[in-house]
């Protein structure tokens, strides 16, 4: 069980690595490199809406690798899709910029970002499922929050190197430095691929496919009997995600642009925070395993509510102290939804369409929160010159989330009376 979790993070911190570098040139070098002839607003508005292109494709790879993986094999969809999403990642280092090829810089850009979005809408739902159906019952919120705590392995590899090559290539990071970030993914899929392919199958899946219990079209299974859990599951990352990219990828530009505060800075204050949620999210899923999976991140939502003014409150004094607490507490406090998040999923479907299910659910509430929040952010600060409205729109976010987790609490409490291979 160990070695499986482990796997589960590494694999899973090795594609978010990927996916999260690309917000942090959104914010700090693309809208200069392949929208140079924008104002620095738009072009930043611009960059953000190519970061959101990778989560518009992501429901659709996890269709398609929810698909195959509800039918033929959990292990071999999360070993294509950290290839793929690897691949994807190094074809961004090597693209030409606007300067060279001229219109057809951002459409390659664009281009790489719905590959690489693709192919990650089947990573983390997959992940969920691996490491969830192997656990013991009664630690399945433990086990998964190693699925979980990729993410802030992938923010501290993303922006520990990111900071690590901007400070080393100074003046030289944004004209070619930034791209030693993608290429050096292509060493950490290499690690990913090993550990992934050590780990056995899930027990759940092996069992259902020895029993023939394996259904034709799993997303017709989904749509047609556990439509309102889908709903509740969008709402719930959907509004954890509206915050989360807001604080590990808008927050990067708006300090730089708007509050003229340093680069430097600012990476290290997110790279603070994550390696506190990297420890709060273990937390997180202990505490979910003996209080219930609802509790824990009903709390984490509503501190979503309560800290989305005083984050901005303290971000816009551009102390670096008091940067770094608004950080760091965002990063722990939202933990307490995250964290148990590959528990919460994989309870709410049955497991002849669970990979879909979940994948479906999971990928549409981060397009609607994560895809959209950075351009929405940028637009509502254009609009109002004013963080104020961001930070209505983080609320609103955490209140989705309660109302998504209230729709499915009793397929939750249900859920966890049972074994998930029921």
């Amino acid at each position: 069980m160990r070695k499986i979790a482990g796997a589960s993070a590494i694999g899973t911190g090795v594609e978010l690595y990927d996916f999260l570098i690309f917000g942090l040139a959104a914010g700090l070098v693309f809208p200069q490199l392949f929208f140079p002839e924008s104002d620095p607003l738009v072009g930043t508005l611009l960059s953000f809406m190519t970061f959101g292109a990778g989560f518009l494709a992501r429901p659709l790879g996890g269709i398609a690798f929810g698909h195959f993986g509800d039918r033929f094999s959990r292990k071999t969809m999360l070993v294509i899709s950290l290839v793929a999403t690897g691949a994807a990642t190094v074809a961004i280092g090597l693209l030409p910029t606007y300067d060279t090829v001229g219109i057809l810089a951002p459409i390659l850009l664009v281009s790489m970002r719905i590959a690489q979005g693709f192919f990650m809408g089947g990573e983390q739902s997959g992940a969920f499922l691996m490491v969830t159906e192997h656990a013991p019952a009664g630690r399945k919120a433990f086990y998964g929050s190693f699925v979980t705590s990729g993410s802030p392995i992938g923010s501290i590899l993303g922006i520990g190197f990111f900071n690590l090559v901007a400070v080393l290539t100074g003046d030289q990071f944004v004209e070619w430095g930034w791209r030693i970030p993608f290429l050096a993914s292509a060493i950490l899929i290499a690690i990913g691929i090993y550990v992934r392919l050590g780990i056995s199958e899930s027990p759940v899946f092996a069992q259902m496919a020895k029993s023939a219990n394996v259904a034709r079209i799993p997303l017709v299974g989904v749509l047609s009997t556990a439509l309102p859990l889908v709903l509740g599951g969008v709402l719930v990352n959907m509004g954890f995600n509206t915050f989360i990219f807001i604080v590990n990828s808008f927050s990067t530009s708006y300090g730089t642009q708007a509050l003229g505060m340093d680069r430097n800075t600012l990476l290290l204050s997110s790279l603070t925070g994550s390696v506190g949620m990297l420890i709060a999210v273990f937390v997180a899923g202990w505490l979910a395993d003996r209080c219930g999976l609802i509790r824990v991140m009903v709390a984490g939502a509503a501190f979503q509510m309560l800290w989305a003014f005083p984050f901005f409150w303290l971000f816009d004094t551009a102390v670096p102290v008091l940067l770094y607490v608004a950080m760091i507490f965002a990063y722990i406090g939202l933990s307490f939804v995250f964290g148990p998040m590959a528990a919460y999923y994989v309870s709410l479907f049955r497991p002849e369409y669970r990979y879909s299910g979940v994948a479906l659910s999971y990928n549409l509430g981060a397009v609607l929160g994560g895809g959209l929040s950075p351009t929405i952010a940028t637009a509502l600060l254009g609009r109002f010159d004013s963080s104020t409205a961001i930070s209505a729109y983080v609320a609103l976010g955490g209140l989705l989330s309660i109302v998504g987790l209230l729709l499915t609490a009793r397929q939750v409490r249900r859920a966890s009376t049972a074994t998930l291979g029921d």
